[in-house]
C-alpha cells in the first residue's frame, strides 16, 4: 500500500510538471527567425504577459558557414511606460547558446515590447574555384537587429473598462427608475426640471410643513443627488492610459 501511494504521488507530480511545461511552451512564440551573414538567429519568447509577470526568452544561433566565432552578443528588451515612454526592462550579454532566461515586466509597462540584438563575430568562408580552395575570415562589428516581441496587456485600461461597464449598467438601471418616477429620461434637461421641482417642493413645505410633503422632498432630493452624481461621472472624459 505504501508503494502504491508513493507511486500515485510521483505520478501526480510528473503530470503537473508535464502540464506546466506544456502550458509554457504553448505560450511561446517565434519573434525573430532570420539569417544574417554566416549565421541564423532564432528568438522565441512569451507571447503575452502583463505587468509584474514574467517573460521567458530563448535564443538559438545556427552557423551557416564552416566556422563562426561569436565574440560579443548582447540582448536588450525595451518596454513602454504607460504604453508611451520607452524604457529598458532587460539587458544581458551572453556567450553560450542556446540561451534561455526569464525576467519580470515592471509595473506600468504595457504594449508591444521590442528586442534588440547587437553582436560581433567572425565568419570563416571557404571559397572553391576548381581545384583551388581559399579561406577568408570576415569580422562583423556591432551588427544590430531589432524585432517586436511580447505583448504586455494593459490591465489598467481593462480595469477602467470593467468599471465603466458597471457604471453603464447602474446608469441604465437608474435611468429606468427615473423614467418610472418622473416619466422622462435622465438628461441634463430632465435634471434641470427635477431641480426646479425640488425647489418648488421645498418652498411648499415651508408653507405647509406636513409629513407627506417632507417625504416627497426627501425622495426627489435623493434621486436628484444620485442621478446628478452618476450623470457627471458618465459624462466625464475618459483618461488616456
Amino acid at each position: 500500500m505504501k508503494k502504491t501511494g508513493l507511486a500515485i504521488i510521483i505520478s501526480i507530480i510528473l503530470f503537473a510538471t508535464i502540464c506546466n511545461v506544456k502550458a509554457q511552451s504553448e505560450n511561446m512564440q517565434t519573434f525573430f527567425d532570420h539569417e544574417i551573414p554566416g549565421i541564423k538567429i532564432t528568438v522565441n519568447a512569451t507571447a503575452e504577459t502583463q505587468p509584474n509577470e514574467n517573460i521567458t526568452v530563448k535564443i538559438t544561433i545556427n552557423p551557416l558557414e564552416e566556422e563562426v566565432n561569436i565574440k560579443y552578443f548582447n540582448l536588450s528588451v525595451f518596454g513602454f511606460i504607460n504604453g508611451t515612454y520607452k524604457t529598458m526592462i532587460y539587458n544581458i550579454t551572453v556567450n553560450n547558446f542556446p540561451f534561455n532566461d526569464t525576467f519580470t515586466v515592471p509595473e506600468q509597462v504595457w504594449g508591444v515590447t521590442y528586442g534588440e540584438i547587437t553582436l560581433t563575430y567572425d565568419v570563416k568562408y571557404v571559397i572553391k574555384q576548381g581545384n583551388i580552395q581559399t579561406e577568408t575570415t570576415i569580422t562583423y562589428e556591432n551588427l544590430t537587429v531589432g524585432f517586436a516581441m511580447t505583448r504586455v496587456k494593459n490591465v489598467y485600461l481593462e480595469t477602467v473598462e470593467e468599471q465603466l461597464r458597471n457604471l453603464n449598467s447602474i446608469f441604465e438601471q437608474l435611468n429606468q427608475t427615473f423614467r418610472q418616477m418622473f416619466q422622462m429620461n435622465l438628461t441634463e434637461e430632465s435634471l434641470a426640471k427635477l431641480n426646479e421641482t425640488y425647489w418648488g417642493l421645498k418652498g411648499s413645505s415651508n408653507e405647509l410643513g406636513n409629513t407627506r410633503m417632507a417625504v416627497g422632498i426627501l425622495a426627489v432630493t435623493t434621486v436628484f443627488f444620485v442621478a446628478t452624481t452618476l450623470y457627471v461621472v458618465m459624462r466625464k472624459p475618459k483618461e488616456s492610459w
